[in-house]
């Protein structure tokens, strides 16, 4: 705020400024015709006195015009002086040495006027070219100034950004690790009740089994969440298992009563290989899959997921769904943490997602297209051995 204040000021100055020249300017424009006006009165007029008032005239315009003036006679002599930037004494040995100084330095910049053997004038700039001089100074340091501006602003936004990420980080590890925790403290309760009295007789291999698989849940969410935050290594994928896995987990989550919700996988043959990280590719398919699940809630539909060669050096996988569409208000937004159509949600799993698919994997991820009939998520990976460079962010 101490920036934009200042640099206000800056610029209101500036333009009074400005302005104080351009009326500078006009009235050295009027001198200019007073002077020309004197000179043809002068010249009309046949009586040398009125010619001589004339020059009178004509110098006293030139005096009020603020150029500084000296005229020096033979040997130096200063025999007048005006409009000097300091006072000085003619009459005195020191006021003639002052100005004479000064006059030379005048003399070291433009050529006096006039018969060296009579007089010269010596002439320095007038005040409007004086205080132009500072213009380029008052840019210089307005282009600062909004530079410094955007920088901080900058910063801000991505500073805020940065920390609306860590936030619903936060939040989804949370999320996710709560799940698995409930369900552990509900089968140590279980536990915790004789064996006689348990519900639905379940003996303790069956209540550790399923405490064994709420573990193993904890350990892959914390695996994930290890991953996304360090260098992950690549190594050689199927994109038919991968594909299939995630196929496996999501169908044990769709939901069997009406309104139902079917997945179809479909997978071309030829599907080259990919380089990436098992992890975090399930994790970034997920993520996508339950966004449509969430979208189809309650009007049931279908997912289709497609996998086919994309581009030469590309494998292009597709997750379509039924859904209502994505609201267009927030389509530019989509992969933005904390972007979401959900009252309870954080949005971040599309963020993490395209986190995976283009920091990580070097591919790309976008909304293919959305209306009120469904949406199209379309993710790019390069292919197993394929030299390519990674898609850029100015392309979405």
């Amino acid at each position: 705020m101490v920036l934009v204040a200042l640099f206000l000021s800056i610029l209101g100055w500036y333009l009074l400024y400005t302005e104080r020249n351009v009326r500078a300017f006009r009235a050295a424009a009027e001198t200019m015709t007073r002077m020309y006006s004197e000179v043809q009165a002068g010249l009309s007029d046949p009586d040398e006195r009125a010619a001589d008032q004339a020059l009178v005239r004509l110098q006293e315009i030139i005096v009020e015009s603020g150029v500084p003036l000296v005229l020096t006679g033979p040997g130096d002599t200063v025999l007048s002086a005006v409009n000097l930037p300091f006072a000085a004494e003619l009459g005195t040995s020191e006021g003639q040495s002052r100005v004479r100084d000064y006059a030379a330095r005048l003399a070291a910049t433009r050529l006096p006027v006039g018969d060296p053997t009579v007089a010269l004038v010596h002439f320095g700039d007038p005040p409007e070219l004086q205080r132009l001089r500072w213009i380029p100074w008052f840019q210089v340091i307005g282009l600062l100034l909004i530079f410094l501006t955007a920088t901080l602003v900058i910063r801000a936004q991505r500073e805020a950004a940065a920390d609306r990420a860590w936030t619903s980080m936060a939040r989804e590890l949370a999320h996710q690790l709560g799940t698995p925790i409930s369900s552990l403290k509900g089968w140590l309760e279980v536990l915790a009740i004789p064996a006689g009295d348990r519900p639905g007789g379940l003996a303790e291999g069956e209540v550790t089994s399923e405490m064994a698989a709420d573990v193993d849940r904890l350990e892959r969410v914390s695996r994930r969440f290890e991953l996304i935050g360090r260098h992950t290594s690549l190594e050689r994928l199927s994109v038919v298992e991968l594909l299939r896995s995630t196929e496996r987990y999501l169908a044990a989550r769709l939901p069997r009563r009406a309104p139902e919700i079917r997945l179809n996988v479909l997978i071309e043959a030829g599907v080259p290989e990919i380089m990436g990280n098992e992890v975090l590719l399930t994790w970034a398919l997920e993520n996508i899959l339950k966004n449509s699940l969430d979208a189809m809630a309650g009007r049931g539909g279908t997912i289709t997921v497609r996998a086919f060669p994309g581009e030469p050096g590309w494998v292009t996988l597709q997750v379509q769904d039924t859904g209502p569409g994505v609201d267009p208000e927030i389509r530019e937004q989509l992969f933005e943490a904390g972007t979401t159509t959900k009252s309870g949600g954080w949005g971040v799993g599309l963020s993490l997602a395209g986190r995976i698919v283009e920091r990580i994997h070097g591919g790309r991820i976008e909304l293919l297209q959305s209306s009120p009939r469904g949406s199209t998520f379309q993710l790019r990976l390069p292919a197993f051995g394929e030299e390519i460079e990674p898609f850029s962010d100015s392309g979405r």
